[in-house]
């Protein structure tokens, strides 16, 4: 039975956890989650303080939010987050994995190390933190959502960046696959796959690439990581209850730009 409209995007009473949510997209997609109701999770790797600043900022606006450190490249580690989640929330209905890196290495200049790395943190990552969670929702019984965050270039190939699109098109069949065999326990499994986000000294670091993006975007701008949050918040709501398996582009429109 669907909701009323005003209650869709309503997440007052879930628990969602976010992968990589101590900086940049990620820690967009957990305050907006939190700004929704939800009771979240701030993971991080490395950045302790962030993460904390994010809990924090939400716990002073009147909501719930811990803060946890885990490698989610390890088993274990994994494990331990959703743990944690369950330890201090009682349950966990929504997963985002967005963790991830990015480092530039050309096909002939990569060394196995860096692409072991990138794979681990970018899809690696998403197989150990979809089970854990999946686990938990199938013992909950009350179904889930899983959130993968992939990117434009699972489908469209770039400069130096041939270890990350494997990734994150490893991704993008991996939660087709993940969704249709999680389907029959009331869990759905999506993407969203961003364009170019905006993020602190961006234009500084890569003036050119702005510049092509914005030329090349039909909306004439780069994403914000709100934009990428509330297609989140969409497939993890029941307004997208019958859909799974899918990928949702947030990306201006470049890709429909003619490639020849």
């Amino acid at each position: 039975m669907a909701l009323p409209v005003e209650q869709l995007l309503d997440f007052t009473g879930k628990v969602v956890i976010v992968t990589g949510s101590g900086s940049g997209l990620g820690s967009g997609i957990v305050l907006r989650f939190a700004e929704a109701g939800a009771r979240v999770v701030v993971h991080y790797h490395s950045s302790r303080a962030g993460a904390e600043a994010v809990a924090s900022q939400i716990t002073h606006a009147g909501g719930e939010a811990i803060a946890v450190q885990a490698d989610v490249t390890d088993a274990a580690a994994a494990q331990y987050l959703l743990n944690a989640t369950v330890h201090a929330f009682g349950r966990i209905d929504v997963l985002v994995n967005n963790a991830g890196i990015y480092p530039l290495a050309s096909v002939l200049d990569m060394t196995p190390e860096t692409w072991d790395a990138v794979i681990n943190a970018n899809m690696r990552s998403v197989f150990l933190c979809t089970q854990a969670a999946a686990r938990q929702m199938v013992a909950q019984g009350q179904g889930g959502a899983v959130i993968n965050i992939t990117s434009i270039e699972a489908e469209n190939p770039a400069p130096n960046h041939s270890h990350y699109n494997a990734a994150k098109g490893g991704v993008l069949m991996y939660t087709r696959a993940a969704a249709y065999e999680l389907g029959q326990h009331g869990i759905r499994v999506n993407a969203v796959a961003p364009g170019l986000i905006w993020r602190e000294g961006l234009e500084e670091a890569w003036a050119d690439g702005v510049a092509r993006w914005q030329k090349a975007a039909p909306l004439k701008r780069l994403g914000l990581p709100d934009d990428v949050a509330d297609a989140c918040l969409f497939l993890a709501s029941p307004a997208a209850r019958w859909i799974t398996g899918a990928s949702l582009t947030v990306d201006g429109g470049v890709m429909t730009k003619q490639i020849f």
